[in-house]
Formats: C-alpha cells, structure tokens, sequence
C-alpha cells in the first residue's frame, strides 16, 4: 500500500507505548512536520517530548487537535468513543482520524451513528504490535516495523478515507489489511484477547511455591498476562460475544488432550499434540 509522504502536524492522543511510538516512527521516517503530544498526565507528556516522541505537548485536548493534519488516537478502548466526539468537535473540517484500539466494532459504530454531521473523517485501525509494557519509555520507532495493522472502515466510509488512513500505518511500518470491525473482532478474540485469559488463568493456577521453579516455558506462556488488567477488562467485556466462542473452542480441544491424559491414551495424545505443532508451525518464529 502507497505511503503517504508527509503531514505538516500530527497529533497523538495518548503517547503511551503505542503512541509514543507512533511519534518516534514519524520523527525517524521523517514523515511529520510537528508532532503534537496530548495527554492528561503532563509528566507523561515530558517524558515522551524528552524520548524525541512529540516536538509539543498539551493537556487541552482541543487545542491540541484543532490544527492537525492528522490525529492518531491511542487510548484505552473505553475511552476512544468520547474522545473521537469531543476531537471531532475541535478538528478543522475533513481532518484526518484513526484510532489504534484493541477492539473496532464498538468504537466505529459510535463513529457512524453520527456520521451526517461529523466534520473528521475517521477509519477505526488496530496495530498489532503491542507489549505487556506501558508508558512512553516502553515505546520504539521500530514498534509497527514488519508488523500488521487492520484498517476497519465502515460501509459508508469512503475509500479515499481507507486508503488515506492505510497509508499512514504502511508509512510507519506496518503490513496493512482491511477488513469489517465484525471479522477484526472475531479474528482477534482467538489470536489476541482470548489468549490473554489463558495465560491470566495459567499465572492464577500457578501455586505460589511452584514460581521458583518457572522456566522459559511457563514465562513465555503467562507474559502477557502482566498486560494492564483495567485495559484489558475493557476489550475483553467489549469483545465478549467473541471471546467467548474462541475460548469455548479452547475448552473443547483442553477436554480432548485431557481425556487422552486421564485414559493414558499415548497414541492420541502425541496425535493430537502433532496436530497443534503443525498449526503452530505454520506461523513461523
């Protein structure tokens, strides 16, 4: 997908680690003439203008979007809907918006309700390069580097606007899909949300004087459950319908692993463990 060259200003609502590196992304590429940081937390918004992620900082949420050629909204997915109302009501006419939340169907739909009278033009996206880490300091330039982004427009959404916003997510690195907020959601309730309450329940039923004896195996399967819970509460309740399904095919495949366990069954317990390192496999590293 054709990257767009370069925007006059941008602003970053929100610059933590996905903000943050959203910022440095564009002051590496060169893609940005000024890079606005808006936030509530003004020792936030220090420590992402000292790490190079924004060239100018504000608490006013208003005046920080009001002259934007673009505005990159990176907040918790409750927050997003009421951010996108009071951005659109500051925003010069036919700016450019995109959001980077977890979950699309909600927050597009609160978008289009009031399509009519909006003046933005909002496409919902979702980088899928997140971390258990957080804040400006967990941020890297290199963050949506050979990583995908889901560009979400809806029905209505023109598709100038889509490819105007894919553009941007292509320019500061990422492979670029579109698809419905619907399929994003189901899709990502098995590769994403789904698989961060597996590992909160393996961290959970994990016996305290077992910790000392965790290796790779168990770190690599429970580090995302370090994952801020406030947020993830919000995307996993916002995606519930979803999650749901997936983890119930979870539930579904553990009984048959378990069952081969309990009946001792070797010959179908390799078989189904085949099964689940060929899928894994074709994943790759």
């Amino acid at each position: 997908m054709k990257a767009t060259v370069h925007w006059p200003s941008v602003a970053i609502v929100g610059v933590g680690l996905i903000g943050g590196s959203v910022g440095l992304a564009l002051a590496a590429r060169r893609l940005a003439g000024r890079v606005i940081g808006v936030g509530r937390s003004a020792a936030s918004l220090a420590e992402a203008k000292r790490a190079g992620a924004v060239t100018q900082t504000t608490t006013d949420l208003a005046e920080g979007v009001s002259q934007a050629d673009l505005v990159v909204v990176a907040a918790g997915v409750a927050a997003i809907p009421a951010l996108l109302d009071a951005i659109d009501q500051a925003v010069r006419p036919g700016t450019l918006v995109t959001d980077a939340g977890s979950t699309k169907q909600s927050i597009v739909a609160a978008w289009e309700k009031h399509r009519r009278s909006r003046r933005g033009r909002f496409v919902g996206a979702h980088p899928i390069a997140g971390s258990h880490r957080r804040g400006p300091a967990a941020a890297a330039a290199d963050l949506f580097t050979g990583r995908v982004t889901v560009v979400t427009p809806a029905k209505a959404t023109p598709k100038e606007d889509a490819a105007e916003v894919g553009g941007f997510w292509a320019a500061v690195g990422s492979t670029v899909f579109m698809m419905s907020p619907r399929e994003h959601d189901r899709l990502l309730a098995t590769t994403s949300h789904a698989p961060h309450l597996l590992a909160a329940a393996i961290a959970a039923a994990t016996p305290a004087e077992a910790r000392r004896f965790t290796a790779g195996g168990w770190r690599d399967t429970t580090r995302i459950a370090a994952g801020d819970p406030e947020l993830w509460a919000d995307i996993l309740l916002d995606n519930a319908a979803f999650v749901a399904k997936a983890l119930s095919r979870v539930a579904a495949a553990t009984e048959k692993m378990l069952a081969a366990v309990e009946k001792n069954d070797r010959r179908r317990l390799v078989s189904l463990l085949k099964r689940a390192k060929e899928d894994r496999d074709a994943v790759g590293s």
